[in-house]
């Protein structure tokens, strides 16, 4: 018997695995992310697996049953630079106006990995994982002031990787995208689908 948990507190991941995976378990991974690379893709991919892998390390499948840990994590890239989280209103302010008015880039990487009791190792080992990265451009209308202090007063941006949601009030502002949108709200659904099925984890 399959056992699907994700390793991610995101309200968005949650809603757009449902589409694929309708039930399972959320067990949000609690360490401190360390990244080594220094690209935008390698860096999303390095981090969905440190947190898939935390997750797949602490759970005890019983006989017979499989777990299958899902990990994902979001970037946003304009240029060389790497956007997360906005630290606080200065920080989003920051990087909205590095936003408006011209095209960047959004990276998901998700990583995938299982555990299932074994002979040799019983109490469960993770069995080889692998790990992806999707990238979708969007490109944003321009912003005056008076936009940009509107939208860094919501509460929207600030749990977010550069500092906005597609699927929010910021949609006003998305002048077109090209890619999996689904991808930029936080989970490249279609893709993860694929792959997982692929490899007989559906």
């Amino acid at each position: 018997m399959d056992r699907y948990i994700l390793a991610s507190q995101s309200p968005r991941r949650r809603e757009l695995l449902r589409t694929v995976i309708p039930e399972y378990e959320v067990i949000p991974a609690k360490g401190e992310e360390t990244v080594m690379a220094a690209d935008p893709a390698g860096t999303v991919e390095a981090l969905s697996f440190q947190k898939a892998m935390e997750v797949a390390k602490a759970v005890r499948p019983c006989e017979g049953d499989r777990i299958i840990v899902i990990g994902a994590d979001t970037v946003v890239a304009v240029g060389d630079e790497i956007l997360g989280k906005p630290a606080d209103r200065a920080d989003a302010r920051r990087m909205i106006g590095m936003l408006q008015g011209r095209e960047h880039h959004v990276y998901t990487g998700v990583t995938v990995c299982c555990v299932e009791k074994t002979q040799d190792a019983p109490g469960g080992i993770p069995i080889p994982f692998f790990s992806f990265h999707e990238k979708t451009a969007v490109d944003v209308f321009p912003m005056n002031r008076g936009e940009i202090e509107g939208y860094i007063s919501l509460q929207e941006p600030y749990d977010k990787a550069g500092a906005y949601g597609i699927q929010g009030a910021f949609c006003v502002f998305i002048r077109g995208i090209c890619g999996d949108y689904n991808n930029v709200v936080g989970l490249p659904v279609a893709r993860l689908y694929h792959e997982m099925a692929g490899r007989g984890l559906l």
